[in-house]
C-alpha cells in the first residue's frame, strides 16, 4: 500500500472508534445522573448495539456490500449518525432515549464492517497489513476515553457532542477514501442464511465446538456487566477520572493479544480460554471488595485484566472458529461466531445485568458488592462447565 492509503486507512480506524468509545463507556453515568434511569434502563439501553450487532450483518451482507460502495455508504450512515447523537442530550425521557439509542446504533455498527471491508480491498496481504491497520482502532478507543477522563465530562452531554463531532468529520473524510466497488456482479446467490453465516452450521457437528460455543455466549453475561456498568461503578467507588483509567483495560488488551500467537500452540486451545474465565472471576472479586481507598489496587487491578478476560477468551474464540472452520467457510463461522456473542449474547447478557444492579438497588444507590459477584459465580458456573465437558482436540493445540 502508499504511504498516503495507509495514512488514510490508520485515520478511519481512529476515528471509527473514537466515536464509539467517546459515547459509550460513560453512557451509564449518563443515564443515571441526567436521567435518573434504573438498572433496567441502563442495560436496556446497552442491550441496542447487541440488537444491531444481530441486524448488521443481514445490512451489510444482503445490500450495503452488493450494491452500494463502502466508503460512500460508510459516509452517510456516520454522518446522519453524528446528528442523532447531536440531538440525544436533548432527550429526558428513558424510554424514548433507548429508541434513540437503538437508532443510532443500527447507524453505527455496520460502519464496523465497512470500514473492515474498505481497509481490505487496498491490501495485498490482509494478513500481514491488517493488524496494523486495525491497532489505529484501539488508539482511537484510547484516545476517546483519555479526552473524556481528563476533561472531567463523564457525567455531562459533552461526551455525546464530541462524538457526533467525530462521526461528522468521519462522514465527511469517508467521501475522501479510496474507491471500493460494490460486489453486485460478482456476487450471486446472497441470502439472509448466507448474511447470518448459516454456511457454518457444519461447525456444530463438532462436540468440542458445541461446547466451546455455548460457553462464549454464557461469558458474554460477565462481559455486558463491565460494558454496561464498570464506568458507573467506578465512580459511584469515587475513582477520580474513571473513563481515562478505563483505557488501561485497552492498553493491556493491546499488549495480552501479542502473547496470543505465542501462547495459543504452547498450551492450547482449552488453557487459553480457560486463562480467560480465570480472568473473568478474579476481576469482579477485584470489583466487589475493591475501593478508593486501600483497595485502590483492586479497582486498577479489575480494569487491567481486561486484557486477558477479552483476549484470552474472544480473540484466542475467533481464533479457534476458524482454525475449525478452515478456508472454505471461515468468513460465514466467523460472521456465525459474531451474532452469537456480541449479538445473542450481550443481548442476553444486557437486560440481565440491568435487572441484577436494579435487584440490588437500595434507595436509589445500587449495592454494588453482591452486583459483582453475580457475574463471579456465572464466570465460575462455566469455567466448570468448560473443564468438565470439553475436549480439545489435537490438531487444534
Amino acid at each position: 500500500m502508499k504511504p498516503a492509503v495507509i495514512l488514510q486507512l490508520a485515520l478511519m480506524m481512529f476515528l471509527e472508534y473514537f466515536v464509539w468509545c467517546a459515547w459509550y463507556v460513560t453512557m451509564s453515568t449518563y443515564m443515571s445522573v441526567h436521567l435518573q434511569a434504573n438498572g433496567v434502563q441502563i442495560g436496556s439501553a446497552y442491550s441496542a448495539l447487541a440488537i444491531a450487532t444481530m441486524i448488521s450483518p443481514f445490512f451489510v451482507g444482503m445490500i450495503a456490500d452488493r450494491f452500494f460502495a463502502a466508503e460512500k455508504l460508510m459516509g452517510v450512515l456516520h454522518l446522519v449518525g453524528g446528528l442523532v447523537l447531536f440531538l440525544t442530550p436533548q432527550i429526558t425521557n428513558t424510554l424514548v432515549f433507548y429508541w434513540v439509542i437503538l437508532l443510532y446504533s443500527l447507524l453505527y455498527m455496520p460502519t464496523i464492517a465497512l470500514s473492515n471491508t474498505v481497509a481490505f480491498s487496498q491490501m495485498s496481504d490482509p494478513g500481514k497489513q491488517f493488524p496494523f491497520i486495525r491497532v489505529f482502532g484501539t488508539i482511537g478507543w484510547i484516545a476517546a476515553g483519555a479526552l473524556v477522563g481528563n476533561l472531567g465530562i463523564e457525567t455531562t452531554s459533552i461526551t455525546f457532542y464530541i462524538a457526533a463531532g467525530a462521526s461528522v468529520l468521519l462522514g465527511l473524510f469517508s467521501f475522501m477514501l479510496p474507491k471500493t466497488q460494490p460486489k453486485a456482479r460478482e456476487a450471486s446467490g446472497v441470502s439472509a442464511a448466507k448474511a447470518l453465516g448459516t454456511e457454518a452450521f457444519v461447525l456444530f457437528k463438532d462436540r468440542s465446538y458445541v461446547i466451546f460455543f455455548i460457553a462464549a455466549i454464557l461469558v458474554c453475561i460477565p462481559l455486558s456487566f463491565y460494558y454496561g456498568f464498570a464506568n458507573l461503578f467506578l465512580n459511584d467507588a469515587g475513582m477520580h477520572n474513571a473513563a481515562g483509567k478505563m483505557i488501561l483495560g485497552q492498553i493491556s488488551e493491546g499488549l495480552f493479544i501479542l502473547a496470543i500467537p505465542l501462547l495459543f500452540n504452547r498450551i492450547g486451545v482449552k488453557n487459553m480460554l480457560l486463562l480467560g474465565m480465570a480472568a473473568w472471576i478474579l476481576r469482579y472479586i477485584c470489583f466487589a471488595y475493591g475501593d478508593s481507598g486501600t483497595g485502590l489496587w483492586m479497582l486498577y487491578a479489575g480494569i487491567v485484566l481486561h486484557g486477558i478476560c477479552y483476549d484470552f477468551f474472544f480473540v484466542t474464540g475467533y481464533m479457534y472458529t476458524e482454525k475449525k472452520a478452515g478456508e472454505n467457510i471461515k468468513n460465514a463461522a466467523q460472521g456465525m461466531f459474531t451474532f452469537a456473542t456480541y449479538g445473542l449474547g450481550m443481548f442476553i447478557g444486557t437486560w440481565f445485568s440491568g435487572f441484577v444492579a436494579e435487584h440490588y438497588t437500595v434507595n436509589h444507590a445500587y449495592s454494588w458488592k453482591p452486583i459483582w459477584m453475580v457475574p463471579v459465580y456465572i464466570a465460575a458456573a462455566v469455567l466448570v462447565y468448560f473443564v468438565l465437558f470439553f475436549r480439545e482436540s489435537k490438531t487444534t493445540k
